[in-house]
């Protein structure tokens, strides 16, 4: 088997670049789903079954796209034809959610119309998403490797940071940030539409400069051979998992579902902590809108801050737990911080827990895989920590802001305690030397 090419790095760049419109895409749907929803009408209690359809979609989509996608040879490539149908239905879509209250539909109507939008939404996404992590196994070398998803979390991030200041930055040259009870403001409108203009040149430009090889070609750079049969056995995989596969699982469940009611209440939350409103239809709970993405990107910006940091510690489950502890406290603070820029503190904390839970997890669970064998089926069942405990804090949202008295600000203090009770599980987890 030859060994691959050193590729340039602006042949990296363009192997990744894609996936900054991607995360654009996708920081828009993070921070304004709960808006759009409540500015629909949707009660707060029933808010966060609409995000179950994000992990579900993700837990579905993702494997699908890679399997079909390692069978398939065309002109175009074998990843990049899923990268933009992925892209261009994206780009459908965030042009039809935002309006889906201009629409003259009823209010149940309005709901049904916002849900498929949002399905079809998070299925595109994640279709987009996934090629760009396949393009670099295919097609840069080892030694490169560390180079290649270095430069793409720098555009995952960048994305990100654009995506979740969009709103605040078009009400701040002027767009509207209110509009009639029921319509998304002009700038969530605006929002989704730039959004999607970036998504699909950023696409577009990938597909232009990158080329796949041919089957042939690929052959010759990567082992294609038959898998075991035994690889496909989950339950086999799974009960013979090591024990620190499950005791890491664990922490996710707490980590991954206090973040879901971060995302489902924070926008309530910030509007009655510094706006003293949770009314859906007020100019301050659109502006606390605005402000919530600003939040999200100071939080971006603290994790990749904290994520320098993280390998200065001696030991990774201690970077673990210090960081855990250190988000729990942040969501603890949220409704405790009345002032607009008093938010930021708490956000700056919960972005050394976000960095932790991007790194930590990963890292201990391919130690403690080592000799096991089937790492990349081991992984993407790990994947499952990821979306299961979003879909169970999901469908226990309603009942969980109904004990903490219907505010949604008391739910930033339930995330503090799954994160804190997600430090503690920490310690459970047996590390291999």
């Amino acid at each position: 088997m030859k060994q691959k090419p050193d590729l340039s790095f602006w042949s990296l760049w363009n192997l990744s670049f894609g996936f900054f419109g991607v995360q654009i895409a996708y920081a828009l749907q993070s921070a304004n789903i709960s808006r759009i929803f409540r500015t629909l009408g949707a009660d707060p209690h029933s808010l966060s079954f609409f995000w179950i359809l994000p992990p579900l979609m993700g837990i579905l989509v993702q494997p699908i796209v890679g399997t079909l996608s390692d069978r398939t040879w065309t002109r175009f490539g074998r990843r990049i034809p899923y990268l933009f149908i992925g892209a261009l239905t994206a780009v459908a879509v965030m042009c039809l959610l935002p309006n889906a209250g201009s629409l003259g539909l009823s209010i149940s109507m309005v709901m049904i119309f916002g849900l498929i939008m949002l399905m079809l939404l998070d299925t595109s996404i994640n279709m987009a998403m996934q090629p760009f992590k396949m393009m670099v196994g295919d097609m840069v070398n080892e030694k490169q490797k560390g180079k290649a998803y270095s430069i793409q979390s720098f555009l995952c991030n960048a994305g990100s940071v654009a995506g979740f200041l969009f709103p605040f930055i078009f009400a701040w040259i002027g767009l509207k940030n209110v509009a009639p009870e029921g319509v998304v403001p002009d700038t969530v409108i605006w929002s989704f539409y730039i959004g999607a203009a970036i998504l699909i040149l950023c696409v577009i430009y990938t597909t232009m400069k990158v080329k796949e090889w041919p089957p042939q070609e690929y052959a010759e750079y990567n082992p294609v051979s038959e898998e075991k049969d035994d690889s496909a056995n989950w339950f086999v995989l799974l009960k013979n998992a090591p024990s620190a596969f499950w005791r890491i699982g664990l922490v996710q469940f707490f980590c991954w579902a206090a973040f879901l009611y971060m995302w489902t209440y924070v926008v309530d939350a910030v509007s009655l902590t510094v706006w003293d409103t949770a009314d859906s239809t007020t100019a301050e709970y659109q502006e606390a809108g605005n402000w919530t993405g600003v939040l999200y990107a100071i939080q971006a910006m603290s994790a990749v801050a904290w994520a320098a940091l993280i390998p200065r510690f001696k030991n990774i489950k201690t970077a673990y737990t210090i960081s855990l502890l250190i988000g729990g406290l942040g969501f603890a603070l949220v409704p405790f911080c009345p002032g607009q820029y008093l938010q930021i503190i708490p956000f700056l904390l919960i972005g050394c827990a976000w960095a932790a839970m991007l790194a930590c997890p990963f890292t201990l669970v391919t130690n403690a895989l080592q000799g096991y064998g089937h790492m990349g089926a081991y992984l993407g069942l790990f994947n499952g920590t990821i979306c299961v405990p979003q879909i169970v804090a999901a469908l226990l949202g309603g009942t969980v802001l109904t004990l903490v008295g219907s505010n949604q600000a008391y739910m930033m203090i339930v995330a503090g305690v799954l994160l804190v009770a997600g430090a503690f599980c920490v310690f459970g987890i047996k590390t291999k030397e």
